[in-house]
């Protein structure tokens, strides 16, 4: 990133609901689920060790918010419940691996709740609503104004999951991370939070195939589709 950009970054409008309660209220929130639903964690990470072996919990390096001392995303482990059976000595394909008890986990977010413990919780790497942290082979496809999304901490949902989730296109799902970007207030996070309830309670926008329902990013753009 230019030191322009970085710049910028710097000095966005940030607000008092952004810049203090958002990042207060989201650790808080997250020590009393945890608090709460403690049960919940030793019962999951017992039955994926049951049906799925070890190691229980999956951990993949994801990009967070850029540091502008460096003009670089900051790399971090993101955590989540196994929901597939390791890579044996015949290879199997990623809906090969995928077993209903991964698929169950998936559909209900279930396999989510470890993001809530450690990158919310205890590392801090991320928050409960912001772009979502895809995977770090995209970051030389972005374009400067993607990289915007980057600008804030990536989040457990965001705009774009409650506007479509994996059925949009990513022209579609960065604008929205943008957009989300520029403006953060206490009710949009509010309306977030509800229509990620009402998802996850219909399991609305769902895939549990193992596979993307678009073509990967890095694929597109090494292709020329921008």
């Amino acid at each position: 990133m230019s030191e322009l950009d970085c710049d910028y970054l710097k000095h966005r409008p940030y607000g008092f609901y952004e810049t203090i309660l958002k990042p207060v209220l989201g650790w808080l929130f997250a020590l009393i689920f945890v608090l709460l639903f403690w049960w919940l964690y030793i019962l999951i990470a017992v039955l994926v060790r049951v049906k799925l072996g070890s190691p229980i919990l999956y951990t993949q390096e994801r990009p967070g918010k850029i540091d502008c001392r460096t003009g670089k995303e900051k790399i971090f482990k993101l955590y989540k419940f196994r929901t597939m059976l390791q890579e044996g000595e015949n290879k199997l394909s990623d809906e090969e691996r995928l077993t209903e008890f991964g698929k169950k986990l998936r559909s209900t977010s279930l396999d989510e709740l470890p993001e809530i413990l450690f990158n919310i919780l205890l590392f801090r790497d991320m928050a409960w609503i912001g772009p979502r942290p895809l995977l770090v082979k995209y970051l030389p496809f972005y374009t400067e104004q993607e990289r915007m999304r980057h600008a804030v901490k990536p989040g457990l949902t965001g705009l774009s999951q409650v506007s479509g989730r994996n059925y949009l296109g990513w022209d579609e799902r960065f604008a929205l991370d943008c957009k989300y970007v520029s403006k953060i207030t206490f009710v949009g996070d509010i309306k977030i939070v509800f229509k990620t309830i009402k998802k996850v309670i219909m399991h609305s926008d769902i895939t549990t195939d193992g596979k993307y329902t678009i073509k990967d990013f890095d694929e597109e753009r090494k292709n020329g589709n921008y």
